[in-house]
């Protein structure tokens, strides 16, 4: 059996991302009658983030297991357009009870577009397929 690594308390990670077309909010679109901002959208900012923080746990996990989301609390307060960069870093605070907590922030060349928390655990992949698969 493998002993997990520990995470140190403040660790960081940069990346630096792209806006493309298929991460606006507008590509969310599912009719000409719906529309919305061609700018970088809040799902996908989030899924970002969460990268950033499943990056940080990869030495953590060990045989079949994944990093996944548990909780998120993340403001997005300001857009950047198609074309655009924009970088996160993840901070890691703290873990309980198999919970691991990172501050996150994102920035794009003007500012702070969006900040928060998010919260993710450690499973088996097997057993959160076989779970998953029931709903199918």
């Amino acid at each position: 059996m493998q002993t997990r690594t520990k995470l140190e308390k403040g660790v960081t990670l940069e990346n630096t991302f792209k806006v493309l077309p298929n991460k606006t909010a507008n590509y969310f679109s599912e009719s000409s009658a719906e529309k919305y901002a061609e700018v970088l959208g809040t799902p996908f900012l989030i899924a970002d983030m969460e990268k950033v923080c499943a990056a940080l746990m990869r030495p953590l996990l060990v045989n079949d297991e994944v990093s996944v989301g548990a909780h998120i609390d993340v403001s997005h307060t300001a857009s950047t357009g198609v074309g655009a960069s924009y970088v996160i870093i993840a901070e890691f605070e703290s873990v309980r009870w198999g919970l691991y907590t990172f501050a996150v922030e994102a920035k794009d060349s003007i500012g702070i577009i969006g900040k928060g928390k998010i919260v993710r655990a450690i499973g088996s992949n097997s057993k959160i397929l076989q779970r998953a698969n029931q709903a199918v």
